[in-house]
């Protein structure tokens, strides 16, 4: 082959090729965000979580993606959702609530695991210990021992002409038991008629609600649960309808139109759990990190309930309120 041939082959060949490829970028950490509630109902939380990633120097869509799970208050998906999360290859889950972390616990053994739950984790099962956690999991709890007693007195002093008041409980959350037991014990020792009033369907709240009435129930406590969560909007409708005060530790139930919240902050909690979520994403152990605590717990007053519903708040329960909506 001739000199001149041979360059002119080999510039076509040259043409032929391809670009060279630019060199590919290192793929950013993913978190698996597993939450028992429906995204439409937890936008302040997850804005809380962001945060806490930003103030650790991680951005959502810049060098960290996070997948998101939502059992929308049906425990029994969780445990799938977990092993898809697993499936993906987040470096670590972040369970967002108690039947969260419960399920995601046997589901991601070789995953790291932070949960935010209210309570205590090592009766949960979830930790050996606060100080020295163990395997895979640590996280933060918030306060919630005593909620329900201290929700009861909130609404006996808000209505204390009213003698018959209903709890309205979700049979299938993990902290059942211990919550009606609570319930029980404060409305003994305040001298109230409790009707213990279970739900974990939309229609069963609907004749948990007509229960109450029937019974002459004057007012209602809401158990802070995941399932109750995404049906406040409901639950507050049916109260409103037949003139009945509540009350929850869900903390956006004031916000929502009920008329208190008390709670420990589960915003609050996120945005320390996810601290603990960008430590592990730059190589410390869940063993390592012991549980924290949140113990920021808000009393949120909505006046423009208590004047649709015609009551008056008592000075001396406005005085101890973190938050008045008017």
């Amino acid at each position: 082959m001739r000199r001149r041939d041979f360059i002119t082959l080999l510039g076509g060949a040259a043409a032929a090729w391809p670009l060279a490829a630019p060199a590919q970028q290192p793929a950013v950490p993913a978190i698996g965000f597993l939450s028992s509630v429906s995204a439409s109902n937890y936008a302040r939380e997850v804005a809380a979580f962001r945060r806490g990633l930003s103030e650790a120097g991680y951005t959502e869509g810049r060098n960290v993606a996070i997948e998101y799970r939502w059992a929308e208050g049906q425990y029994d998906r969780l445990p799938a959702l977990t092993i898809d999360l697993v499936s993906r290859r987040v470096n670590v889950i972040f369970a967002a609530s108690n039947a969260a972390a419960l399920a995601a616990k046997p589901a991601a053994i070789g995953t790291p695991i932070v949960f935010s739950v209210g309570g205590d984790p090592v009766k949960l099962g979830l930790v050996a210990s606060m100080n020295r956690p163990g395997g895979n999991i640590t996280g933060v709890s918030f306060l919630s021992t005593a909620i329900m007693a201290k929700m009861l007195e909130m609404l006996h002093e808000a209505v204390p002409n009213v003698a018959v008041v209903g709890a309205l409980i979700n049979p299938t959350n993990p902290n059942d038991e211990s919550n009606v037991r609570e319930a029980q014990e404060a409305a003994h020792i305040l001298g109230l008629e409790l009707h213990i009033l279970n739900a974990s369907t939309e229609r069963e709240i609907g004749s948990a609600v007509a229960t109450l009435v029937e019974r002459h129930g004057g007012a209602l406590l809401v158990e802070g649960d995941s399932f109750f969560f995404d049906q406040k909007d409901q639950v507050i409708a049916l109260a409103a309808r037949h003139s009945i005060p509540t009350i929850s530790s869900i903390d956006a139930w004031a916000y929502g139109g009920g008329l208190m919240s008390y709670s420990a902050s589960i915003a609050d909690a996120h945005r320390i759990a996810a601290g603990y979520v960008s430590r592990i994403l730059r190589g410390e152990k869940p063993a390592d990190l012991p549980v924290q605590q949140s113990k920021k717990v808000e009393l949120i007053i909505n006046l423009k309930t208590a004047k649709a519903l015609g009551l008056t708040v008592p000075q001396s329960l406005l005085a101890r309120a973190d938050e008045v909506i008017e």
